[in-house]
C-alpha cells in the first residue's frame, strides 16, 4: 500500500486511557515496521486540544486508537471529518450507536438481532427500585450505559446489590444499563471491512468478564477456535455479522456474544475500537486467520477514509501558522 504519514491517536480521556496508551503503542511500532511514516498523537486532560495536535501533525490519515468516552463515541470521528483528514473505523454514527449500549439493543431489536432483556435506569429510580425493577428477577447484570472495557460492571443477585450496582454505573454515566443475566459461554468475533474473521471462546476463571479478569494476566482463558460443534459456530459468525450491519459498523469491529446450552444465542455488543494491544482477542483471532499483528494493522489502515462526503480543507501547516501568528504579533506591536 501506499506509504502516508500516519497519526496514531491515542491516550483520551476515558477510563479507558491506559488501555489505549498501550493500543496506541502497539500500533504504531506496527505501522513503522511497516515503513510508514507514523507520529504518536497523545491527547488528555493535560495536553492541548485533540483538533490541534492533528493539524500541527500534518498527518495524511489517522488510524484511531483510542477507547471509550470522547474516543470510540464518534465525537472524534466527527471532528476528523471536519478536518478532513480520513481515519480508520466506523463512522460517527456506528460509533455513536455501538458506543451507547441503550441505543444498540434498540438498533438490534429492530433488526432481529437476539439481546438479553433490558432496562435502563437513572438516579430517580433508586426511591422506587423494587416497583422498577418488578418482576424482571435475578441474577442481572448492570453496566453504564456509554462505556466499555465492562468499566463499572456488576452482577446482582438481589435488590440491595442492584442499588449497590446502579449506583456504581451511575458514576461513569447519567444512565444505568440493566440487563438479564444470561448463562453461556461467552464468545467474540472479529470482522474486517465487513469480513469475518474467525471467532474466540472468553472463560474467566472467576466466572465474570469484568475489567478484572479483562486485564489481570493469566485471569481468564482464550480458546481458538470456540469449543462448539461447526454448525453452531456458522451460526454465531452470521449473527456476529448481521449485529455489526445492523449499526453500520465498518472497519474493524468485534462481536461480544453469549451461547447457551439451550441452542440460544445473544449479542450483548459491539466494539468499534478493539483493543489493539498485540496480545489483544482481535489480533488473536486475525492471527488464527493466517493475518499476523503488522498486516492487521495495516488492513485496518488501508480501510481508513471519509464518510460524510464533505469536500476535504486543507490543515494548516504548523509552519505557516506560526509565521502568522508572529506577523499578527508585529501588527498589534505596530498599532
Amino acid at each position: 500500500m501506499t506509504k502516508r504519514r500516519v497519526g496514531v491517536l491515542m491516550g483520551g480521556m476515558s477510563a479507558e486511557r491506559e488501555v489505549s496508551l498501550r493500543t496506541g503503542d502497539g500500533v504504531a511500532r506496527a505501522l513503522e515496521s511497516k515503513g510508514h511514516d507514523v507520529v504518536s498523537i497523545v491527547f488528555g486532560p493535560d495536553t492541548r486540544g485533540i483538533d490541534e495536535l492533528v493539524r500541527e501533525a500534518e498527518i495524511d490519515v489517522a488510524f484511531v486508537a483510542l477507547h471509550g468516552r470522547g474516543g470510540e463515541d464518534g465525537c472524534v470521528q466527527g471532528l476528523l471529518e471536519l478536518l478532513g483528514v480520513p481515519y480508520s473505523g466506523s463512522n460517527v454514527l456506528a460509533s455513536a450507536l455501538a458506543m451507547d449500549k441503550l441505543k444498540a439493543k434498540e438498533m438490534f431489536r429492530l433488526h432481529n438481532v437476539p439481546t438479553p432483556p433490558y432496562y435502563a435506569a437513572t438516579r430517580d429510580d433508586l426511591a422506587s427500585l423494587e416497583e422498577v425493577h418488578g418482576s424482571f428477577g435475578f441474577p442481572c447484570i448492570v453496566k453504564p450505559r456509554g462505556e466499555g472495557s465492562s468499566v463499572g460492571l456488576t452482577k446482582c443477585e438481589n435488590l440491595a446489590e442492584l442499588a449497590l450496582g446502579i449506583e456504581a454505573a451511575l458514576e461513569h454515566d447519567a444512565c444505568a444499563l440493566v440487563e438479564r443475566f444470561v448463562r453461556g459461554m461467552e464468545v467474540t468475533v472479529g470482522l474486517l471491512d465487513g469480513r469475518v474473521l474467525g471467532a474466540l471462546e472468553i472463560a474467566p476463571k472467576s466466572g465474570m468478564y469484568d475489567y478484572a479478569a479483562k486485564y489481570t494476566s493469566g485471569a481468564t482463558e482464550y480458546i481458538l477456535p470456540p469449543r462448539l460443534a461447526a454448525t453452531r459456530t456458522r451460526n454465531i459468525l452470521n449473527l456476529a455479522e448481521r449485529a455489526a450491519r445492523a449499526l453500520g459498523c465498518t472497519g474493524a469491529c468485534r462481536v461480544d456474544l453469549l451461547v447457551t446450552e439451550g441452542e440460544n444465542e445473544y449479542v450483548l455488543e459491539v466494539n468499534t475500537l478493539p483493543g489493539m494491544t498485540p496480545t489483544s482477542l482481535l489480533p488473536k483471532i486475525a492471527a488464527a486467520a493466517g493475518l499476523d499483528y503488522a498486516a492487521l494493522c495495516e488492513a485496518i489502515l488501508e480501510g481508513a477514509t471519509l464518510h460524510s462526503g464533505i469536500a476535504r480543507s486543507q490543515p494548516v501547516p504548523a509552519s505557516s501558522r506560526v509565521k502568522f501568528e508572529e506577523r499578527e504579533l508585529r501588527l498589534i506591536k505596530a498599532g
